[in-house]
């Protein structure tokens, strides 16, 4: 195999870190997958150890080049996606983290985004960042770790203590760690962590002042696919060469990327752990009235930086592991397919998985999860058919905003991620919206956008438009079945939503 003939792709995602290795024309060679620990030290809480992510990470990466038959010096480039938002400190002389990462799940800062609220409101730092003050996003977790974890306010006085969002962490690590690792996240990541100007593209003083931030602790921002590279994988680490590290981008923008969505207008909906919608809106900001996101799509080299209107909705896949992690109502992720389709209806069961609240449209912190509508009929059948609903539901509420935002309306949804291998929830998606909906022939649409990046900077691929060519439609699903039925029963869920919403505040019984 000739050197610099394939692009190896990081996907570190919520519930696990994959290597994928694409050849030129977009197929994988090589794949491998480790699942790391989900940990709930309280309800509400939730962390990783990044140690166990960078110890999974070297092993994915050796396992995907064995499985290919490549080594690292096969490698043209390294591109490296991730979950967004999760937030780490680590010590840059140990390489120790501080405490675990805090996941973008975790919604133990809502008293610190309570505070900062007093001020205004939820929106008083939307002008600048696109975001509303969630628990969500990364500065509030950043702020907590700084006032709670061991050491951390004194060591961040000292100049000893990094932060950094997972692709940070392994970027820092892949390129030498403690012995010159290099500190930079790109404009995609750094778009979500509510401290990023979404004009400039720069660390906002402003911002920065308002959460108790040193800009010292911060990684110098990039852009998402870079040709001048963050810098050279090392000799002695997973890839046993000098790789150049030419891309990252948070996950939803990298499938908004692998799905070839690079004109405005044009849209996706990720169904991971969470689910999120994006639409490519051009080089201009947006601004949302309906509870949006505005965020960074992707940035290219010096060209201008493309932006986003996001619809983010915590709880998708994550609700069908819950089933089966918590209740054992399934095995397997994959058995609730022909579970849900056992039964011609949801019994008028109806599942709100608001675990940790409610993100887009409705930004409501202390929303709880809420099963309705249980009768002695309802079986585990009408629950997991529930479940699913209830991811389709939430879509069908972001693509009402988005409609709204942009004045147009959806004809046709790109999909990716797990989920989009059930092809009864698909047509489930297709009938809920009143919407063709369509998967790419390759699932792995994530991965991809972050391979494509980083072949796009160093010349493995020419130009944006070559790998337009190389996106395939798989397979599509128009709508059927009783619309009006349909209808009804999305009022049913929108009244579930009222029965959840308010749970978690402080003092009410």
């Amino acid at each position: 195999m000739s050197r610099g003939s394939l692009v190896a792709a990081i996907d570190q995602g919520t519930t696990s870190t994959r290597c994928l290795i694409f050849d030129h024309g977009g197929g994988i060679v090589g794949s491998a997958k480790a699942e790391h620990a989900q940990l709930t030290p309280r309800p509400g809480w939730l962390e990783h150890d990044p140690l166990e992510i960078w110890a999974n990470t070297c092993a994915v990466i050796e396992r995907a080049l064995s499985l290919a038959r490549a080594s690292g010096g096969d490698l043209a480039a390294v591109g490296i996606t991730n979950q967004r938002e999760t937030t780490l400190l680590w010590d840059p002389v140990t390489g120790l983290p501080l405490y675990n990462a805090i996941v973008w799940q975790d919604a133990r800062t809502d008293e610190i985004c309570r505070k900062l609220a007093e001020k205004d409101s939820i929106d008083r730092f939307r002008r600048q960042t696109g975001l509303p003050l969630s628990t969500y996003f990364s500065a509030p977790k950043l702020k907590w770790l700084l006032d709670n974890a061991s050491g951390a306010a004194k060591a961040a006085a000292g100049g000893r203590v990094l932060f950094g969002t997972m692709d940070s962490w392994l970027i820092w690590n892949l390129t030498g760690g403690s012995r010159g690792g290099k500190h930079v996240s790109d404009v995609t990541n750094a778009s979500r962590t509510m401290l990023m100007d979404l004009a400039t593209l720069n660390w906002s003083a402003e911002l920065l002042d308002a959460f108790g931030v040193e800009e010292g602790l911060l990684p110098e921002i990039r852009p998402s696919s870079d040709p001048f590279y963050y810098g050279l994988t090392c000799r002695e680490g997973p890839f046993k060469a000098e790789i150049p590290v030419c891309a990252a981008l948070g996950d939803q923008q990298a499938a908004l990327v692998g799905q070839a969505c690079l004109n405005p207008g044009e849209a996706k909906n990720t169904y991971g752990t969470g689910c999120f919608l994006l639409m490519n809106v051009g080089e201009a900001p947006p601004a949302s009235k309906n509870g949006l996101l505005s965020t960074v799509a992707y940035k290219f080299g010096n060209g201008k930086a493309v932006y986003a209107l996001e619809g983010s909705v915590a709880v998708a896949g994550s609700a069908v592991q819950w089933l089966r992690d918590n209740l054992g109502i399934i095995k397997n992720s994959g058995d609730i397919e022909a579970l849900a389709a056992s039964v011609p209806d949801n019994g008028d069961v109806y599942f709100v998985p608001a675990f940790s609240g409610l993100l887009a449209p409705h930004w409501q912190s202390d929303a709880r999860g809420a099963i309705l509508g249980l009768t002695r009929h309802s079986t585990a059948a009408h629950l997991a058919r529930a479940t699913l609903e209830a991811v389709a539901y939430q879509t069908l509420d972001v693509i009402a905003a988005m409609e709204a935002d942009s004045g147009k309306k959806l004809k046709v949804l790109k999909a990716d991620g797990g989920m989009v291998e059930n092809r009864f929830f698909m047509q489930l998606v297709a009938d809920i919206l009143d919407a063709g909906v369509v998967r790419p022939a390759s699932f792995e649409s994530t991965a991809l956008g972050a391979a494509f990046a980083a072949g796009l900077a160093n010349g493995f691929w020419s130009d944006p438009c070559e790998i337009t060519t190389l996106w395939q439609k798989g397979e599509e699903w128009a709508p059927s079945g009783d619309r009006l039925l349909h209808a009804a029963n999305y009022k049913k869920w929108r009244k579930a939503l009222t029965k959840a919403a308010g749970w978690a505040t402080s003092g009410e019984v």
